[in-house]
């Protein structure tokens, strides 16, 4: 698996043939990212906005419709199992529904939390994704959760490696690097992709890794 990142919470996930997208942007966002110019599996929606639902003329290789998931439910799609749990968010100054969601894939746990903007999540959804092996976590205030609260929730979930989102395009300045610094850390070199195996990941422990953020 290859995880590569395209700036605000837009990350494309690469499983041999198959390709998922989380929280494209779309043509009507104001953020200077592009929306997703190749061919997509499946396509993950958190929050109905321009910002993370870039989803209108997706499609397969073959020319068929990407399969959209874009809410709470549970779902399977060419032996991909996905949980969305239902949370909130204030992005953009305005209260609204923000799924979170499980994703396994290849026998490893994904749990994206998307524009996610209220700390206390249920303990049932805790309970859900407690066993995720691989976070993305949203910072930079403003609608989602601040540096502070996200690293005290990324430590509760308490993944192998956790991957920090949000932060580049919008919200609070230097959040990221107010994160890293709950873990005392002063600076994290990004990588321009991370490559997955469930056997590597055995050897993390709530490891930060920070990806490049470029177009696609």
């Amino acid at each position: 698996m290859v995880i590569t990142y395209s700036g605000l919470e837009f990350f494309r996930i690469q499983s041999g043939n198959l390709t998922l997208i989380f929280n494209p942007v779309s043509k009507g966002s104001k953020q200077k990212i592009s929306p997703p110019r190749f061919k997509t599996d499946i396509a993950i929606v958190s929050l109905n906005h321009p910002d993370f639902d870039g989803v209108g003329g997706l499609s397969k290789k073959d020319g068929s419709q990407t399969f959209i998931i874009d809410g709470p439910g549970e779902y399977e799609i060419q032996g991909i199992f996905i949980k969305g749990f239902l949370s909130s968010s204030n992005y953009d100054g305005k209260e609204n529904i923000n799924t979170i969601y499980k994703v396994t894939i290849e026998g490893i746990n994904l749990c994206f939390l998307g524009a996610l903007g209220d700390k206390n999540i249920s303990e049932s959804t805790l309970g859900e994704i407690d066993d995720s092996e691989i976070l993305f976590v949203p910072i930079g205030n403003e609608g989602v959760l601040n540096a502070s609260d996200a690293y005290k929730l990324s430590v509760k979930i308490s993944p192998n490696v956790i991957i920090p989102m949000h932060f580049d395009s919008v919200g609070e300045k230097n959040s990221l690097s107010k994160f890293l610094k709950e873990e005392g850390i002063t600076k994290l070199a990004p990588i321009d992709k991370l490559t997955v195996k469930k056997s590597i990941l055995a050897t993390k422990d709530g490891e930060i890794i920070v990806l490049e953020s470029s177009n696609v």
